[in-house]
């Protein structure tokens, strides 16, 4: 199997892909303590640039404060190390995974603060539509799951936690074996909480409406974005306790995150909204998105971050390397 990347970023250094090991008994590996991000770098015409870089990774040092991991690295220096990887791969464009980790802590569910070790990875590789290149155009068909997201003061949804990922795992896993695109889950009370890896908007009146950070979910970068943009393009956009029937009489329906980016819903349960695919406002959001990247819409809230010119000379090279003679 080819290797996602050549180069792993770990613990301050840059190892081959072969040498990137952890110890099985890492105390992550059975016990879910990691904190992690996913990040997205795009080819603009100035370069490219990761979105929202910074914002990301202070979220991960967020993530690891909820759990009480001492990370070895302060912000600056992770986002330095985020632009090193996608440089060291010559990527234009890419997905980053910053994760941070417990290691060899023994095996008690609790280490002490002593023997805690945080171990700190980034890869960084391409990475196409996470719900395929046909859900962007056309939109995905998606389910409310049978299985409901974490309840409040279990374990917290603000974390963006490995452990937490299982939730996600069996309501995706759940879509997938009936025949969906992806699966939405409820909170406990019943409400709209997130998608098995995205957040949630419905569209009904020209108003877009999310839930709010207490439905259990993560509140995404994206989301974030998606909000912000739709007030400049003078849509109102909230946040919104809102039941499960709201998505069956939705205007259009659609999912956000760094990896869906921003995929339109044309059915829930086989109800089409009533846009039955993208609606014009769920297009309008994506084509401003679209545009911060394509220099169309100006970068008015300094989202995009340049990772250098050695990333766009490396690729350059590889591809003079790979032209026919």
């Amino acid at each position: 199997m080819r290797p996602l990347a050549e180069h792993i970023w770990i613990n301050g250094e840059l190892t081959p892909w072969a040498d990137a090991k952890v110890h099985v008994m890492s105390h992550a590996l059975h016990y879910g303590t990691s904190v992690f991000e996913g990040i997205r770098v795009y080819d603009t015409p100035n370069g490219p640039c990761g979105f929202r870089l910074t914002d990301h990774i202070r979220r991960l040092f967020d993530s690891a404060r909820i759990y009480h991991f001492p990370l070895p690295f302060d912000e600056a220096e992770l986002v330095q190390a985020c632009k090193e990887a996608v440089r060291a791969e010559g990527l234009r464009s890419a997905y980053i995974r910053p994760l941070a980790f417990l290691g060899e802590c023994g095996m008690g569910v609790t280490p002490s603060p002593d023997a805690m070790r945080v171990d700190v990875m980034i890869a960084a590789f391409p990475w196409g539509a996470y719900l395929g290149e046909e859900a962007l155009e056309k939109g995905v068909d998606a389910c409310i799951s049978s299985w409901n997201r974490v309840a409040p003061n279990t374990i917290p949804a603000g974390a963006k936690a490995g452990g937490n990922y299982l939730s996600g795992y069996l309501i995706g896993r759940e879509a997938r074996v009936g025949g969906y695109g992806e699966g939405i889950a409820l909170g406990v009370d019943g409400r709209l909480s997130e998608g098995a890896g995205e957040n949630l908007f419905v569209v009904k009146d020209n108003v877009l409406m999310t839930p709010p950070a207490a439905a259990s979910i993560l509140q995404g970068i994206t989301r974030d974005s998606v909000m912000k943009l739709a007030r400049t393009l003078g849509y109102e956009a909230r946040e919104q306790a809102l039941p499960r029937e709201a998505l069956y009489v939705a205007d259009e329906v659609f999912m956000t995150g760094t990896a869906a980016e921003i995929t339109p819903v044309r059915s829930i349960d086989g109800i089409p909204t009533r846009a039955a695919g993208p609606g014009p406002i769920t297009r309008a959001i994506n084509t401003a998105f679209r545009g911060l990247f394509d220099g169309t819409t100006p970068d008015r809230f300094g989202w995009l971050e340049p990772i250098g010119a050695a990333a766009a000379a490396a690729a350059e090279q590889k591809e003079r390397i790979h032209e026919p003679a």
